[in-house]
C-alpha cells in the first residue's frame, strides 16, 4: 500500500514538478499549476479528473474514490491510499492528473508520461 512518502517520491519525479505548502498541506505543481494534493491526515490524495469521469469512477470503486464535499463543483476526485493496489497504480493516477494540467509544451516534450491508462 502506497503511503505519503510514496505520493511525494512518485509526484516529484514528474517533469518539472514542485511540491508547494498550501491550505496547510502538500500540493504538487506542474509548471506552478496544481495536480495532487496531500490532504490532512495523509491517508489519501486529491488529483484532477474531469468531472463525467470521476461519477463513474466513484460509481464503480467507492471504496477507492469520493468526492470531497468543498470540492464537488471542481474536476477533482480523492483516492483513499489504503485502497491502491501498488505504486504502479499510484504513478498511473498522478501521471494521468499531471497530464490534466501540465502545458502543451511538457506534454510535448514528455509523451510517455500518463500513457499506461486511466484513472
Amino acid at each position: 500500500m502506497p503511503d505519503a512518502e510514496d505520493v511525494r517520491r512518485v509526484a516529484l519525479s514528474l517533469p518539472d514538478t514542485s511540491e508547494k505548502t498550501a491550505w496547510n498541506m502538500p500540493t504538487f505543481r506542474v509548471a506552478g499549476k496544481m495536480f495532487a494534493t496531500l490532504p490532512e491526515d495523509e491517508t489519501s490524495i486529491a488529483v484532477r479528473c474531469p468531472k463525467e469521469e470521476r461519477d463513474e469512477l466513484v460509481l464503480a470503486e467507492p471504496d477507492k474514490f469520493w468526492i470531497a464535499d468543498h470540492e464537488a463543483q471542481f474536476a477533482w476526485v480523492r483516492v483513499r491510499l489504503d485502497a491502491l493496489e501498488d505504486e504502479t497504480e499510484l504513478r498511473d493516477i498522478l501521471a494521468d492528473s499531471w497530464r490534466q494540467a501540465a502545458p502543451p509544451r511538457l506534454l510535448d516534450s514528455h509523451p510517455e508520461v500518463g500513457l499506461q491508462g486511466p484513472v
